[in-house]
């Protein structure tokens, strides 16, 4: 990846500062925000502008409006409630372009914050189109990018309008996700440790062959397990199995056979006869699940395997749960990974999505190195793709 500019990097000094951001928030029914975090998550490059007397232009999306103005998905409550955050009117711009907005900008002050409306009332956004590009563009000097979430996406607010401004960087929440997911992709420590979980293994495919490459050991969880364990010669009952996946998940314990990486699965597990709150579970004494039944969570010797195979890492990466966390009991694995996690002295890295929920819900968000903030863009990042939102920050 080339280099890219901090926002402390460039002069932004009473400059109009277009961020792009990620308040794509959970909403009530009120229009009111839900949940912040991802409000908060934006406040030190807000704020940081703000200290050099920039004209901050804030800009993102909300849901999935389909290319249409739909009041459902206003940014105002979101304005609302980063005012109060920031304990400073932000003026709320009805629109995203045209007269209306250019004349809102044209009349800031240093210091000024403006919230432009949903940038995806206008399928332009999304369809990358070069003249929305170019008229986000003229509303500023400088660009920020601090929307990591959206980075995997070839939007025009996310990498169109980069084109069309000389200044351009990221901002505090990007540059930390890069610069703890770079070293996972780019230069692990060793030894080091990859653990993958969720429901299947065509969506981790891409990860496990990128990481795979550089892992001293590889630990698989949830659904995508039975897949594996099928095509080793296990009986896996009516878990959730990948069958067109079979051949391809030979091949990689092939791989790491050959290549003397270990590649570790689950040894027992929780099963029930069906998924539902409060159903008659029990512990398998081995690999095997009896016909009639599913595998819902890794069992208490998968946990001391994992936990061994963990102790001397120096650097973890973990994506995707390990069982079926949203119903109890089975988010028993889940939890006691990232527990395991937070107890390790290894650079610990968490990418995204249910992985981070899982951390939070274990109480250990803050014991963890890095919890990453875009679960699509983490997981594209670590499988070495090249993400469009930071190919157009480059320089």
């Amino acid at each position: 990846m080339g280099k890219i500019k901090s926002i402390k990097d460039i002069d932004i000094k009473s400059k109009r500062v277009f961020i792009r951001v990620d308040f794509n928030c959970p909403m009530k029914d009120d229009g009111t925000v839900a949940d912040d975090n991802r409000i908060r998550a934006a406040l030190p490059t807000i704020q940081y502008a703000m200290s050099q007397d920039a004209k901050v232009i804030l800009a993102s999306h909300l849901g999935r409006p389909k290319g249409k103005v739909d009041l459902k998905y206003t940014l105002q409550g979101v304005g609302e409630k980063l005012a109060e955050l920031l304990n400073k009117e932000v003026i709320f711009a009805h629109d995203c372009r045209g007269e209306g907005v250019w004349s809102v900008v044209e009349n800031m002050r240093q210091g000024d914050v403006v919230l432009l409306e949903n940038l995806r009332f206008y399928k332009e956004e999304e369809a990358n189109d070069k003249a929305f590009s170019m008229e986000l563009a003229k509303l500023c000097d400088v660009y920020i990018s601090d929307a990591f979430g959206t980075v995997h996406r070839a939007h025009a607010s996310t990498a169109g309008m980069a084109e069309f401004v000389k200044d351009k960087g990221c901002g505090f929440l990007v540059q930390k996700e890069v610069d703890n997911l770079r070293p996972v992709v780019e230069s692990p420590t060793h030894p080091f440790a990859v653990i993958l979980g969720g429901a299947k293994v065509s969506d981790k495919m891409a990860v496990i062959e990128e990481l795979s490459r550089n892992a001293d050991v590889m630990l698989i969880g949830g659904a995508m397990a039975y897949t594996f364990l099928k095509a080793g010669g296990f009986n896996v009952g009516k878990s959730l199995v990948e069958d067109d996946k079979l051949e391809l998940a030979k091949k990689i314990i092939s791989r790491f056979s050959n290549k003397g990486t270990k590649l570790l699965l689950p040894v027992d597990h929780i099963v029930a006869s069906e998924l539902k709150e409060g159903v008659k579970w029990e512990v398998t004494g081995d690999e095997n699940i009896s016909d009639g039944m599913m595998g819902l969570d890794i069992g208490p010797k998968t946990i001391s395997l994992y936990k061994d195979a963990l102790k001397n890492a120096e650097m973890v990466v973990w994506n995707g749960p390990m069982g079926v966390f949203e119903t109890k009991p089975f988010d028993n694995g889940t939890l006691e990974v990232a527990r395991l996690l937070a107890e390790s002295k290894a650079h610990t890295v968490i990418g995204g999505g249910d992985s981070a929920s899982a951390v939070k819900k274990a109480g250990v968000k803050d014991r963890i190195t890095h919890v990453s903030t875009g679960g699509g863009a983490s997981l594209e990042y670590l499988e070495g793709k090249k993400l469009p939102g930071l190919v157009a920050l480059e320089y």
